[in-house]
């Protein structure tokens, strides 16, 4: 795995037997997941789209991108999230295909093949994102869209989704984020710019644990979204 970094692979397949408890580590992700789907089915029409799911853990963004009839592909760098992942559409029903593979390797293998990418919450756990956006261009086709959220990189971030999500309130396991590796919206904006993307549009991502509440707003201060899109040449 190029792009991948083994400490952060491990503790993704320490946590696969858990991604479909509603109640476990990945409550948040479960929580936000409508957010997520909501942003992208506001600017592509999934149904029949060639969607690929670029850090795709256990499948929860995957499968419900499937039940809007996109045609999809997640991919992960850990194999018992993939595993995890297979499973549970098989369970489930769900139409959603799964590859353990690098988005670098995939890359090479299909270039130009998708209508849209999604990356979420993966970026601030690679080495070289811009590598990963840079694979994104290959495999999209042009005029495709790019879809992300990761997390800024301030004081704000590391108080609420460090001290506060790992530590205080432990809904994430201790250990989840590493602060250095978060990325702030004009890092992000440039690393989009080199790989031949244009930035459309950057949105707040919120979640109440208390509440059990998501929303989106203006707000990029801890966790946001974006949306880019594949420059089109000639």
């Amino acid at each position: 795995m190029q792009t991948a970094d083994p400490q952060e692979i491990a503790k993704f397949n320490e946590q696969a037997h858990r991604w479909w408890d509603p109640k476990g580590p990945s409550r948040a992700l479960h929580e936000l997941n409508p957010l997520r789907l909501a942003f992208m089915r506001e600017r592509i029409t999934l149904k029949g789209a060639r969607v690929l799911d670029l850090g795709c853990g256990g499948g929860i963004l995957t499968e419900a991108l499937a039940a809007e009839g996109a045609d999809v592909l997640g991919i992960d760098a850990a194999d018992q999230q993939i595993e995890i992942a297979r499973l549970h559409a098989l369970e489930s029903g769900s139409t959603a295909q799964y590859r353990h593979v690098d988005a670098e390797q995939l890359a090479a293998d299909m270039p130009s093949a998708f209508d849209a990418i999604c990356c979420m919450e993966m970026l601030e756990h690679v080495e070289a994102p811009e590598r990963v956006l840079a694979a994104g261009a290959t495999l999209l086709k042009p005029g495709g869209c790019l879809f992300l959220s990761t997390i800024n990189r301030n004081a704000r971030s590391f108080a609420l989704a460090i001290v506060a999500a790992e530590h205080l309130l432990r809904l994430l396991p201790k250990g989840t984020h590493r602060h250095s590796m978060f990325i702030r919206p004009s890092e992000l904006a440039a690393g989009l710019r080199a790989a031949g993307f244009e930035l459309r549009t950057l949105e707040g991502l919120h979640y109440d644990p208390f509440r059990r509440k998501a929303w989106r707003n203006s707000d990029v201060g801890v966790n946001y979204l974006a949306h880019a899109e594949k420059s089109v040449v000639g």
